[in-house]
């Protein structure tokens, strides 16, 4: 069984998707309903940068939905079907337009808002904590927060977490993280503390636009960011959409539970190669491929 994965922020680049989009009519129209959308020429903010840009949340969230669902399109038309999904934050959006739950022009508007209301949050950062035994994060976010707000954001691997809050918070956790035996602890270049309870206030207007989207149920499972679970109806799928913007995005025991519903071959559809390698260090037996390869 296939199952397509999504990278969220942080995997964008200069250049992703040009090779792809120059030779598929699918991709030109992605960009082209993206463009009408959005008010501004993504294509070209995606191709040439610059990269300040690029990597601005306003532009990196939107970019990356629209290259990553034309990737999947590339890797269906090499004859590879997904039976499930998977999107890592963001990549949750891409996730559920290949699952056939929210047609690409309301996904990207969505986006548009999402990346609108994560720009004007609350100051906040995220870090990775990376090394660190998986027992130890309790103690160390315990600790940590009596100096600020500061939770866990991100379960990407064994070994490799993302706490996100108050700068003064997130700087305690990378000094506990390290004294309890991290390897690295190391900032994140981002413009808030996402997945947090920062995002509260950004997470209900969230809310209120989710339910209010076209969603219908998926063809095909999406497993969710805050549950790990698979998901087919209208309604969960909303539900972890909105849950996301200040949850924890479960990614460890989204690949175990893929690979326990008889996921045999991970394709990361997407720029990059970092959920194909968070794939292999959570099962060294899973099978993984980049669809960056085929442009």
């Amino acid at each position: 069984m296939i199952a397509f994965l999504f990278p969220g922020q942080g995997s964008q680049k200069v250049g992703m998707g040009r090779a792809l989009t120059e030779n598929s009519s699918e991709a030109q129209a992605l960009f082209g309903v993206a463009e009408s959308v959005l008010g501004f020429d993504l294509a070209a903010i995606c191709f040439e940068g610059p990269e300040e840009t690029l990597t601005n949340t306003l532009y990196a969230q939107p970019a990356l939905l629209t290259v990553g669902v034309a990737y999947a399109a590339a890797a269906s038309a090499r004859g590879l079907q997904p039976t499930m999904t998977a999107g890592h934050s963001l990549g949750e959006y891409a996730a559920l337009v290949v699952a056939g739950a929210l047609e690409f022009g309301a996904a990207i508007a969505l986006v548009k808002r999402r990346s609108e209301l994560m720009s004007q949050a609350p100051a906040g950062t995220m870090a990775a904590l990376i090394g660190l035994a998986d027992d130890a994060l309790d103690g160390v976010l315990a600790r940590a927060s009596k100096c600020g707000l500061v939770v866990a954001a991100n379960y990407n691997s064994p070994g490799q977490v993302v706490v996100s809050g108050e700068a003064v918070g997130v700087e305690a956790a990378m000094r506990e993280g390290r004294a309890a035996g991290a390897k690295m602890a190391v900032p994140l270049p981002v413009s808030g503390a996402f997945h947090s309870p920062l995002m509260a206030a950004a997470g209900q207007e969230m809310a209120g636009l989710i339910k209010a989207a076209p969603f219908r149920d998926a063809r095909i499972p999406v497993y969710q960011n805050t549950t790990a679970a698979p998901a087919t109806t209208a309604a969960d799928l909303q539900s972890a959409l909105i849950a996301q913007m200040t949850g924890a995005v479960n990614w460890t025991g989204t690949i175990q539970c893929m690979i326990g519903d008889g996921a045999t071959q991970f394709v990361e559809t997407g720029p990059g190669k970092v959920l194909a390698g968070l794939a292999k260090r959570i099962d060294k037996t899973a099978t993984v491929e980049s669809a960056e390869n085929w442009a």
